[in-house]
């Protein structure tokens, strides 16, 4: 029977799902594989189920692996050298529609929470220092016919510009790299990402984590957003320069930022937790039961079909 590795624990139905069909391990540990584990992994098993922190770099894949897929529970793959996986003959698949509302509710939760300083108003009530309302306690921006910037117009992209204007009223502008030719919005698709910075009230970052995105939002896109409007990441967390975005906070060079995604996560740079108009949530995107079943089923079905020979509904 097909030896799969279940690198994380999962929900119970995805669990079973893959018992039903392949002979399984499930590793019972949250932290990511180590060097060793990540050689094991593709030496000792026909099939892998990884997930983000899972390191998949070239130098883990041996010259002959037993292992023939990696089947990624999550969108996102910048944790997978895709190009040494096809060397070695290993098929990669990911979980693209199951994460995209959930993701588009994480930009509108931080969004607001920024926005209109309800993370700070929550630790000052928690701390028992709210005296009471006052006509100008914790002013924040109102967000409806604000101006809001999407960079990155794919699946999640659309939602969160769907949720803003049907939702917020918000005018859309956006930058990627291809003409995109139904936004799903009346919006407008902007010529550079420095005219997004200029154009929005706020920015949210919604592209996939490549080389050609790493550090995009640098000081100077930081400094093009301008000191009233504010920066929201919800993509992966080396899209964004982290020591530029704290020197841009500190100098009041933007307004606040709203991050469910670091740089080098799980480390939170003290610089970001000290600071008030920064909202700070623990890589929540798809955390939802119910998507975190559905991206599970979804890569259970690629392996599934994989061992059975026919097309993989998600390949990478």
């Amino acid at each position: 029977m097909t030896k799969l590795l279940i690198t994380r624990p999962l929900p119970d139905i995805v669990v079973a799902a893959a018992r039903a069909a392949f002979d399984i391990t499930v590793r019972d540990s949250n932290a990511p594989l180590s060097q060793a584990e990540l050689v094991a992994a593709l030496t000792d098993y026909d099939a892998v189920l990884p997930t983000l922190g899972d390191a998949f770099a070239a130098d883990v894949f041996p010259a002959a692996p037993r292992c023939k897929i990696l089947a990624n529970f999550g969108v996102g793959y910048n944790h997978i050298d895709t190009g040494a996986a096809r060397s070695a003959g290993i098929a990669v698949t990911n979980t693209p529609g199951a994460v995209t509302d959930a993701t588009a509710d994480i930009a509108m939760t931080l969004m607001l929470m920024t926005c209109r300083r309800a993370g700070e108003g929550e630790r000052m009530v928690r701390a028992g220092e709210w005296a009471g309302w006052h006509p100008t306690q914790l002013l924040g921006m109102h967000v409806s016919g604000k101006t809001l910037g999407v960079i990155g117009m794919g699946r999640i992209g659309k939602a969160i510009a769907k949720r803003a204007q049907a939702g917020f009223g918000m005018k859309i502008v956006f930058y990627n790299r291809s003409a995109v030719a139904d936004p799903g919005v009346e919006g407008t698709q902007l010529a550079s990402l420095t005219q997004v910075m200029q154009a929005a009230d706020v920015v949210v970052l919604a592209v996939p984590a490549t080389p050609q995105t790493h550090h995009l939002i640098d000081a100077a896109a930081l400094a093009a957003l301008g000191p009233d409007s504010y920066l929201i990441n919800i993509a992966r967390g080396d899209v964004v320069d982290e020591a530029a975005l704290i020197a841009a906070l500190q100098q009041g060079q933007i307004a606040g930022a709203g991050l469910d995604v670091y740089e080098f996560e799980p480390k939170v740079p003290e610089a970001l937790i000290a600071m008030q108009n920064v909202t700070l949530l623990p890589h929540l995107g798809t955390s939802a039961q119910e998507v975190r079943e559905g991206m599970g089923m979804m890569a259970v079905d690629n392996l599934i079909a994989f061992f059975d020979g026919k097309p993989v509904p998600n390949p990478v």
